[in-house]
Protein backbone atom coordinates (compact mmCIF):
# COMPACT_ATOMS: atom_id res chain seq x y z
CA UNK A 1 0.00 0.00 0.00
CA UNK A 2 1.37 3.42 -0.92
CA UNK A 3 1.57 6.32 1.49
CA UNK A 4 -1.26 8.01 -0.40
CA UNK A 5 -3.44 4.91 -0.10
CA UNK A 6 -2.66 4.65 3.60
CA UNK A 7 -3.76 8.23 4.24
CA UNK A 8 -6.87 7.71 2.13
CA UNK A 9 -7.77 4.67 4.22
CA UNK A 10 -7.28 6.59 7.45
CA UNK A 11 -9.39 9.47 6.25
CA UNK A 12 -12.15 7.10 5.17
CA UNK A 13 -12.20 5.58 8.61
CA UNK A 14 -12.18 8.98 10.27
CA UNK A 15 -15.16 10.15 8.18
CA UNK A 16 -17.14 6.93 8.49
CA UNK A 17 -20.34 6.97 10.58
CA UNK A 18 -19.58 6.67 14.27
CA UNK A 19 -20.56 3.54 16.18
CA UNK A 20 -22.59 3.36 19.36
CA UNK A 21 -19.38 3.78 21.31
CA UNK A 22 -18.95 7.26 19.87
CA UNK A 23 -22.55 8.15 20.74
CA UNK A 24 -22.07 6.96 24.32
CA UNK A 25 -18.89 8.98 24.66
CA UNK A 26 -20.69 12.12 23.48
CA UNK A 27 -23.44 12.03 26.09
CA UNK A 28 -23.28 14.72 28.80
CA UNK A 29 -21.42 13.64 31.92
CA UNK A 30 -21.50 14.65 35.54
CA UNK A 31 -18.61 16.90 36.52
CA UNK A 32 -15.49 15.10 37.61
CA UNK A 33 -11.70 15.22 37.43
CA UNK A 34 -10.05 15.58 34.06
CA UNK A 35 -6.54 14.33 33.26
CA UNK A 36 -3.92 15.52 35.72
CA UNK A 37 -1.01 15.25 33.27
CA UNK A 38 -0.40 15.29 29.55
CA UNK A 39 0.62 11.86 28.27
CA UNK A 40 2.08 10.91 24.91
CA UNK A 41 -1.16 9.13 23.98
CA UNK A 42 -3.39 12.11 24.80
CA UNK A 43 -6.13 12.46 22.21
CA UNK A 44 -5.31 9.15 20.56
CA UNK A 45 -8.17 7.97 18.38
CA UNK A 46 -8.63 4.29 17.57
CA UNK A 47 -10.87 2.55 15.03
CA UNK A 48 -13.79 0.39 16.17
CA UNK A 49 -15.57 -2.47 14.49
CA UNK A 50 -18.01 -1.45 11.79
CA UNK A 51 -16.21 1.80 10.98
CA UNK A 52 -15.63 5.05 12.80
CA UNK A 53 -13.14 6.13 15.41
CA UNK A 54 -13.39 6.94 19.10
CA UNK A 55 -11.08 8.55 21.60
CA UNK A 56 -9.04 5.80 23.18
CA UNK A 57 -9.67 5.14 26.88
CA UNK A 58 -6.63 3.57 28.50
CA UNK A 59 -7.67 1.64 31.60
CA UNK A 60 -4.70 -0.73 31.41
CA UNK A 61 -2.24 1.61 33.10
CA UNK A 62 -1.31 -0.95 35.76
CA UNK A 63 0.26 -3.09 33.04
CA UNK A 64 2.20 -0.31 31.28
CA UNK A 65 1.66 3.42 31.45
CA UNK A 66 2.12 5.66 28.41
CA UNK A 67 4.99 8.09 28.54
CA UNK A 68 4.50 11.53 29.93
CA UNK A 69 4.66 13.96 27.03
CA UNK A 70 7.60 15.70 28.71
CA UNK A 71 9.40 12.34 28.90
CA UNK A 72 8.96 11.78 25.17
CA UNK A 73 10.23 15.31 24.54
CA UNK A 74 13.29 14.75 26.75
CA UNK A 75 14.13 11.51 24.98
CA UNK A 76 13.89 13.24 21.60
CA UNK A 77 16.28 15.96 22.78
CA UNK A 78 18.80 13.48 24.19
CA UNK A 79 18.88 11.01 21.28
CA UNK A 80 21.30 13.02 19.07
CA UNK A 81 23.84 12.92 21.92
CA UNK A 82 23.45 9.22 22.68
CA UNK A 83 26.74 7.34 22.94
CA UNK A 84 28.39 4.58 24.93
CA UNK A 85 29.24 5.67 28.45
CA UNK A 86 32.15 5.89 30.90
CA UNK A 87 35.28 5.31 28.85
CA UNK A 88 34.55 7.38 25.76
CA UNK A 89 36.60 10.51 25.18
CA UNK A 90 34.10 12.21 22.91
CA UNK A 91 31.64 14.86 23.99
CA UNK A 92 28.49 12.71 23.41
CA UNK A 93 29.98 9.88 25.47
CA UNK A 94 30.83 12.21 28.32
CA UNK A 95 27.38 13.76 28.15
CA UNK A 96 25.67 10.33 28.12
CA UNK A 97 27.75 9.30 31.13
CA UNK A 98 26.62 12.41 33.01
CA UNK A 99 22.99 11.78 32.07
CA UNK A 100 23.09 8.25 33.51
CA UNK A 101 24.80 9.32 36.72
CA UNK A 102 22.47 12.31 37.11
CA UNK A 103 19.51 9.93 36.65
CA UNK A 104 20.93 7.70 39.39
CA UNK A 105 21.02 10.65 41.76
CA UNK A 106 17.48 11.66 40.75
CA UNK A 107 16.15 8.18 41.58
CA UNK A 108 17.92 8.17 44.96
CA UNK A 109 16.52 11.57 45.87
CA UNK A 110 12.98 10.82 44.69
CA UNK A 111 12.66 7.65 46.79
CA UNK A 112 14.40 9.06 49.86
CA UNK A 113 17.39 6.70 49.71
CA UNK A 114 20.11 6.73 52.33
CA UNK A 115 23.44 8.30 51.41
CA UNK A 116 25.17 4.94 51.13
CA UNK A 117 22.41 3.09 49.24
CA UNK A 118 23.10 1.81 45.75
CA UNK A 119 20.89 2.63 42.78
CA UNK A 120 21.36 -0.14 40.22
CA UNK A 121 19.63 0.34 36.88
CA UNK A 122 17.90 -2.81 35.67
CA UNK A 123 15.47 -3.72 32.91
CA UNK A 124 12.37 -3.68 35.13
CA UNK A 125 11.08 -4.74 38.54
CA UNK A 126 11.39 -8.43 37.70
CA UNK A 127 15.03 -7.97 36.78
CA UNK A 128 15.67 -5.97 39.95
CA UNK A 129 14.13 -8.62 42.21
CA UNK A 130 16.03 -11.40 40.45
CA UNK A 131 19.22 -9.47 41.12
CA UNK A 132 18.31 -9.12 44.78
CA UNK A 133 17.41 -12.81 45.02
CA UNK A 134 21.00 -13.71 44.13
CA UNK A 135 22.19 -11.67 47.12
CA UNK A 136 19.89 -12.85 49.94
CA UNK A 137 21.87 -14.93 52.49
CA UNK A 138 18.96 -17.04 53.71
CA UNK A 139 15.21 -17.55 53.49
CA UNK A 140 12.77 -15.01 52.10
CA UNK A 141 9.24 -14.68 53.47
CA UNK A 142 6.53 -13.46 51.10
CA UNK A 143 2.75 -13.10 51.09
CA UNK A 144 0.53 -15.01 48.70
CA UNK A 145 -0.76 -11.74 47.25
CA UNK A 146 2.50 -11.03 45.45
CA UNK A 147 2.99 -10.60 41.72
CA UNK A 148 4.97 -13.50 40.26
CA UNK A 149 7.96 -11.16 40.02
CA UNK A 150 8.04 -11.23 43.83
CA UNK A 151 7.22 -14.93 44.20
CA UNK A 152 9.35 -16.80 41.68
CA UNK A 153 12.89 -15.37 42.05
CA UNK A 154 13.49 -16.36 45.67
CA UNK A 155 15.56 -19.54 45.89
CA UNK A 156 14.34 -20.34 49.41
CA UNK A 157 10.93 -18.81 50.07
CA UNK A 158 8.24 -19.28 52.67
CA UNK A 159 4.77 -18.11 51.65
CA UNK A 160 2.33 -16.73 54.20
CA UNK A 161 -1.28 -17.05 53.04
CA UNK A 162 -3.27 -13.89 53.62
CA UNK A 163 -6.16 -13.91 56.06
CA UNK A 164 -9.54 -12.14 55.83
CA UNK A 165 -8.27 -8.90 57.38
CA UNK A 166 -5.01 -7.04 57.05
CA UNK A 167 -4.48 -7.05 60.81
CA UNK A 168 -4.72 -10.83 60.93
CA UNK A 169 -2.38 -11.10 57.95
CA UNK A 170 0.22 -8.89 59.62
CA UNK A 171 -0.05 -11.03 62.75
CA UNK A 172 0.53 -14.14 60.64
CA UNK A 173 3.65 -12.60 59.12
CA UNK A 174 4.88 -11.66 62.57
CA UNK A 175 4.31 -15.21 63.81
CA UNK A 176 6.07 -16.76 60.81
CA UNK A 177 9.16 -14.59 61.27
CA UNK A 178 9.19 -15.38 64.99
CA UNK A 179 8.77 -19.11 64.39
CA UNK A 180 11.63 -19.39 61.96
CA UNK A 181 13.83 -16.34 61.37
CA UNK A 182 14.46 -15.30 57.76
CA UNK A 183 16.91 -12.98 56.07
CA UNK A 184 14.32 -11.04 54.13
CA UNK A 185 10.64 -10.13 54.08
CA UNK A 186 9.67 -9.18 50.52
CA UNK A 187 6.27 -7.58 49.96
CA UNK A 188 4.40 -5.59 47.38
CA UNK A 189 3.71 -1.96 48.14
CA UNK A 190 0.29 -2.24 46.48
CA UNK A 191 -1.55 -5.14 44.89
CA UNK A 192 -1.63 -5.10 41.11
CA UNK A 193 -4.95 -7.00 41.29
CA UNK A 194 -7.00 -5.05 43.84
CA UNK A 195 -5.02 -1.84 44.27
CA UNK A 196 -4.96 -2.31 48.04
CA UNK A 197 -1.99 -0.51 49.56
CA UNK A 198 -0.02 -2.22 52.31
CA UNK A 199 1.40 -0.38 55.35
CA UNK A 200 5.03 -0.63 54.32
CA UNK A 201 6.50 1.19 57.32
CA UNK A 202 4.67 -1.13 59.67
CA UNK A 203 5.84 -4.17 57.73
CA UNK A 204 9.39 -2.86 58.00
CA UNK A 205 9.01 -2.67 61.78
CA UNK A 206 7.83 -6.29 61.88
CA UNK A 207 10.72 -7.48 59.72
CA UNK A 208 13.37 -5.58 61.64
CA UNK A 209 12.01 -6.76 64.99
CA UNK A 210 12.91 -10.30 63.91
CA UNK A 211 16.31 -9.43 62.45
CA UNK A 212 15.13 -9.54 58.84
CA UNK A 213 15.45 -6.94 56.12
CA UNK A 214 12.53 -5.81 53.97
CA UNK A 215 12.30 -5.49 50.20
CA UNK A 216 9.38 -3.69 48.56
CA UNK A 217 8.08 -4.36 45.08
CA UNK A 218 7.04 -0.78 44.29
CA UNK A 219 6.08 -1.37 40.66
CA UNK A 220 2.48 -0.33 41.35
CA UNK A 221 3.02 1.92 44.36
CA UNK A 222 5.70 4.32 43.16
CA UNK A 223 3.78 5.82 40.20
CA UNK A 224 0.85 6.66 42.50
CA UNK A 225 2.30 7.37 45.96
CA UNK A 226 5.50 9.00 47.15
CA UNK A 227 7.85 6.41 48.66
CA UNK A 228 10.44 7.17 51.36
CA UNK A 229 13.05 4.43 51.71
CA UNK A 230 14.90 5.84 54.72
CA UNK A 231 11.88 7.15 56.64
CA UNK A 232 9.86 3.96 56.19
CA UNK A 233 12.77 1.66 57.01
CA UNK A 234 12.89 -0.01 53.57
CA UNK A 235 16.10 -1.93 52.91
CA UNK A 236 15.51 -2.59 49.20
CA UNK A 237 13.11 -1.04 46.70
CA UNK A 238 12.43 -2.23 43.16
CA UNK A 239 10.39 -0.47 40.48
CA UNK A 240 9.89 -0.21 36.71
CA UNK A 241 9.99 2.82 34.47
CA UNK A 242 7.29 1.41 32.20
CA UNK A 243 4.71 1.64 34.98
CA UNK A 244 5.89 5.12 35.96
CA UNK A 245 5.27 6.90 32.63
CA UNK A 246 8.77 6.12 31.29
CA UNK A 247 8.32 3.07 29.03
CA UNK A 248 11.86 2.93 27.68
CA UNK A 249 13.07 -0.38 29.07
CA UNK A 250 14.63 0.54 32.40
CA UNK A 251 13.92 -0.05 36.09
CA UNK A 252 15.92 0.20 39.29
CA UNK A 253 16.91 -1.58 42.48
CA UNK A 254 17.67 0.78 45.36
CA UNK A 255 19.12 -0.46 48.61
CA UNK A 256 21.88 -1.45 50.96
CA UNK A 257 25.29 -2.17 49.46
CA UNK A 258 26.62 -5.01 51.59
CA UNK A 259 24.46 -7.83 50.22
CA UNK A 260 24.83 -6.56 46.66
CA UNK A 261 28.62 -6.26 46.96
CA UNK A 262 28.80 -9.86 48.21
CA UNK A 263 26.53 -11.26 45.48
CA UNK A 264 27.71 -12.66 42.16
CA UNK A 265 27.71 -10.11 39.36
CA UNK A 266 24.20 -9.95 37.91
CA UNK A 267 25.68 -10.08 34.40
CA UNK A 268 29.21 -11.23 33.66
CA UNK A 269 30.73 -8.87 31.16
CA UNK A 270 32.51 -5.65 30.37
CA UNK A 271 32.29 -2.85 32.92
CA UNK A 272 31.72 -5.17 35.90
CA UNK A 273 35.41 -6.00 36.42
CA UNK A 274 38.58 -4.32 37.61
CA UNK A 275 40.80 -6.89 35.95
CA UNK A 276 40.50 -10.12 33.99
CA UNK A 277 43.27 -12.73 33.96
CA UNK A 278 43.47 -16.14 32.38
CA UNK A 279 43.16 -17.67 35.84
CA UNK A 280 40.69 -15.31 37.50
CA UNK A 281 38.65 -12.11 37.70
CA UNK A 282 38.62 -9.15 40.05
CA UNK A 283 34.99 -7.98 40.20
CA UNK A 284 34.05 -4.41 40.99
CA UNK A 285 31.87 -3.37 43.90
CA UNK A 286 29.00 -0.92 43.89
CA UNK A 287 26.59 -0.39 41.03
CA UNK A 288 29.14 -1.29 38.34
CA UNK A 289 29.29 -4.87 39.65
CA UNK A 290 25.73 -5.43 38.43
CA UNK A 291 25.56 -3.19 35.35
CA UNK A 292 27.79 -5.01 32.87
CA UNK A 293 27.50 -4.09 29.23
CA UNK A 294 26.19 -0.90 27.71
CA UNK A 295 23.51 0.60 29.96
CA UNK A 296 20.12 1.82 28.83
CA UNK A 297 21.02 5.49 28.72
CA UNK A 298 17.69 6.54 27.26
CA UNK A 299 15.76 4.45 29.80
CA UNK A 300 17.61 6.05 32.71
CA UNK A 301 17.01 9.54 31.31
CA UNK A 302 13.33 8.75 30.85
CA UNK A 303 12.94 7.55 34.45
CA UNK A 304 14.61 10.67 35.83
CA UNK A 305 12.36 12.95 33.80
CA UNK A 306 9.24 11.01 34.74
CA UNK A 307 10.06 11.22 38.45
CA UNK A 308 10.63 14.97 38.09
CA UNK A 309 7.22 15.29 36.47
CA UNK A 310 5.57 13.32 39.28
CA UNK A 311 7.16 15.73 41.73
CA UNK A 312 5.98 18.73 39.73
CA UNK A 313 2.41 17.43 39.74
CA UNK A 314 2.59 17.16 43.51
CA UNK A 315 1.89 14.30 45.88
CA UNK A 316 -1.36 15.74 47.22
CA UNK A 317 -2.73 16.65 43.79
CA UNK A 318 -1.97 13.19 42.40
CA UNK A 319 -3.58 11.50 45.37
CA UNK A 320 -6.71 13.66 45.29
CA UNK A 321 -7.10 13.13 41.54
CA UNK A 322 -6.79 9.38 41.80
CA UNK A 323 -8.94 9.00 44.90
CA UNK A 324 -11.81 10.89 43.25
CA UNK A 325 -11.63 8.67 40.15
CA UNK A 326 -11.23 5.52 42.23
CA UNK A 327 -14.40 6.31 44.19
CA UNK A 328 -16.24 6.98 40.94
CA UNK A 329 -15.04 3.68 39.51
CA UNK A 330 -15.83 1.55 42.55
CA UNK A 331 -19.18 3.23 43.19
CA UNK A 332 -20.16 2.63 39.58
CA UNK A 333 -19.12 -1.02 39.69
CA UNK A 334 -20.99 -1.59 42.94
CA UNK A 335 -24.19 -0.47 41.22
CA UNK A 336 -23.79 -2.86 38.29
CA UNK A 337 -25.71 -6.16 38.39
CA UNK A 338 -23.86 -9.35 37.59
CA UNK A 339 -20.48 -7.91 38.60
CA UNK A 340 -18.37 -8.62 41.70
CA UNK A 341 -15.34 -6.51 42.65
CA UNK A 342 -12.47 -8.52 44.14
CA UNK A 343 -10.87 -7.51 47.43
CA UNK A 344 -8.04 -9.10 49.33
CA UNK A 345 -9.35 -8.11 52.74
CA UNK A 346 -12.95 -8.28 53.97
CA UNK A 347 -12.94 -4.75 55.37
CA UNK A 348 -10.58 -3.28 52.83
CA UNK A 349 -7.14 -2.21 53.98
CA UNK A 350 -7.83 -0.94 57.43
CA UNK A 351 -5.22 0.59 59.71
CA UNK A 352 -2.30 2.65 58.54
CA UNK A 353 -1.29 3.96 55.18
CA UNK A 354 2.03 3.10 53.57
CA UNK A 355 3.90 5.58 55.73
CA UNK A 356 2.32 4.12 58.87
CA UNK A 357 -0.07 7.01 59.54
CA UNK A 358 -3.85 7.11 59.68
CA UNK A 359 -6.49 4.64 60.74
CA UNK A 360 -9.77 3.39 59.40
CA UNK A 361 -9.73 4.51 55.77
CA UNK A 362 -9.35 2.18 52.85
CA UNK A 363 -6.12 2.97 51.00
CA UNK A 364 -6.43 1.79 47.44
CA UNK A 365 -4.85 2.71 44.15
CA UNK A 366 -7.01 3.30 41.08
CA UNK A 367 -7.40 -0.39 40.30
CA UNK A 368 -10.55 -2.52 40.22
CA UNK A 369 -10.71 -6.18 39.23
CA UNK A 370 -14.11 -7.73 38.65
CA UNK A 371 -15.50 -11.15 37.91
CA UNK A 372 -18.80 -11.85 36.19
CA UNK A 373 -21.67 -13.97 37.47
CA UNK A 374 -22.14 -15.20 33.91
CA UNK A 375 -20.09 -14.97 30.75
CA UNK A 376 -16.43 -14.59 29.83
CA UNK A 377 -14.33 -11.67 31.00
CA UNK A 378 -11.99 -12.39 28.08
CA UNK A 379 -14.81 -11.85 25.61
CA UNK A 380 -15.88 -8.76 27.54
CA UNK A 381 -12.37 -7.29 27.40
CA UNK A 382 -12.13 -7.99 23.67
CA UNK A 383 -15.46 -6.27 23.01
CA UNK A 384 -14.54 -3.28 25.15
CA UNK A 385 -11.47 -2.77 23.00
CA UNK A 386 -12.87 -3.62 19.58
CA UNK A 387 -16.30 -1.99 19.88
CA UNK A 388 -15.72 0.84 22.38
CA UNK A 389 -12.02 1.73 22.16
CA UNK A 390 -11.46 0.95 25.85
CA UNK A 391 -8.31 -0.91 26.91
CA UNK A 392 -8.56 -3.17 29.96
CA UNK A 393 -6.94 -6.51 30.85
CA UNK A 394 -8.37 -9.95 31.50
CA UNK A 395 -6.70 -12.88 33.25
CA UNK A 396 -5.09 -13.53 36.62
CA UNK A 397 -2.55 -10.73 36.30
CA UNK A 398 0.60 -12.71 37.16
CA UNK A 399 -0.72 -13.13 40.70
CA UNK A 400 -2.23 -16.62 40.50
CA UNK A 401 -2.20 -17.62 44.21
CA UNK A 402 -3.79 -14.34 45.29
CA UNK A 403 -6.38 -14.36 42.52
CA UNK A 404 -7.39 -17.95 43.18
CA UNK A 405 -7.82 -17.21 46.90
CA UNK A 406 -10.21 -14.32 46.20
CA UNK A 407 -12.09 -15.30 43.07
CA UNK A 408 -14.86 -17.76 42.31
CA UNK A 409 -14.23 -17.69 38.55
CA UNK A 410 -11.11 -18.62 36.58
CA UNK A 411 -10.28 -15.09 35.36
CA UNK A 412 -11.03 -11.47 36.13
CA UNK A 413 -11.17 -8.17 34.27
CA UNK A 414 -9.04 -5.29 35.54
CA UNK A 415 -9.51 -1.58 34.97
CA UNK A 416 -6.68 0.67 36.16
CA UNK A 417 -6.29 4.43 36.30
CA UNK A 418 -3.40 6.85 36.19
CA UNK A 419 -2.39 10.50 35.97
CA UNK A 420 -3.86 10.80 32.49
CA UNK A 421 -7.24 9.34 33.43
CA UNK A 422 -10.45 11.35 33.64
CA UNK A 423 -14.01 11.07 34.89
CA UNK A 424 -15.12 10.64 31.28
CA UNK A 425 -12.82 7.61 31.00
CA UNK A 426 -14.50 6.02 34.01
CA UNK A 427 -17.99 6.82 32.73
CA UNK A 428 -17.22 5.49 29.26
CA UNK A 429 -16.07 2.22 30.80
CA UNK A 430 -19.06 1.89 33.13
CA UNK A 431 -21.53 2.60 30.30
CA UNK A 432 -19.91 0.12 27.94
CA UNK A 433 -19.60 -2.50 30.66
CA UNK A 434 -23.29 -2.23 31.54
CA UNK A 435 -24.31 -2.51 27.90
CA UNK A 436 -22.09 -5.53 27.24
CA UNK A 437 -23.12 -7.37 30.40
CA UNK A 438 -26.80 -6.79 29.64
CA UNK A 439 -26.85 -7.29 25.87
CA UNK A 440 -23.59 -8.93 24.90
CA UNK A 441 -21.22 -7.80 22.13
CA UNK A 442 -22.61 -6.37 18.92
CA UNK A 443 -20.18 -8.38 16.80
CA UNK A 444 -19.12 -12.03 16.59
CA UNK A 445 -15.91 -13.20 18.26
CA UNK A 446 -13.88 -16.41 18.16
CA UNK A 447 -11.78 -17.82 20.98
CA UNK A 448 -8.21 -18.90 20.27
CA UNK A 449 -5.24 -19.84 22.50
CA UNK A 450 -4.28 -16.16 22.36
CA UNK A 451 -7.72 -15.04 23.55
CA UNK A 452 -10.91 -13.68 22.01
CA UNK A 453 -10.71 -11.94 18.64
CA UNK A 454 -13.34 -10.42 16.32
CA UNK A 455 -14.40 -12.92 13.70
CA UNK A 456 -14.21 -10.16 11.11
CA UNK A 457 -11.85 -7.37 12.10
CA UNK A 458 -12.29 -4.42 9.75
CA UNK A 459 -10.24 -1.99 11.81
CA UNK A 460 -7.39 -0.54 9.71
CA UNK A 461 -3.91 -0.77 11.19
CA UNK A 462 -1.45 2.11 11.00
CA UNK A 463 1.80 1.63 9.12
CA UNK A 464 4.94 2.60 10.95
CA UNK A 465 7.40 2.21 8.08
CA UNK A 466 6.43 5.29 6.08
Amino acid sequence: MTVTEQFATREAVRRAPATQATDAAARPRAAGPGPLAVLADAGLEVPVLGGGVVRHVNLDVAASAPAFEVVAQRVTRVLPYYASVHRGSGYPSQLSTSLVEDARLAVARHVGARDDDLVVFTRNTTDALNLLASAVPGDTVVLDLEHHANLLPWRSRRVVVGLPTLEATLDALDAELARCPAALLSVTGASNVTGEVLPVARLAEIAHAHGARIAVDAAQLLPHRRVDVAAWGIDYLAFSGHKAYAPFGAGALVGRADWLDAAPAHLAGGGAVDAVRVDGVDWKHGVERHEAGTPNVIGAVAIARALAELERLGDDARREHEEALTRRLHDGLAAQPGVRVLSGFDSGVEGRRSDGSGHGAVDRLGIATIELERGSVGLLAAALGAEHGISVRAGRFCAHPFFERMATRSNGLRASLGAGSSADDVDRFLDALARLVADGPAHAYDQSPEGWCPRVDDRPRPRFDD
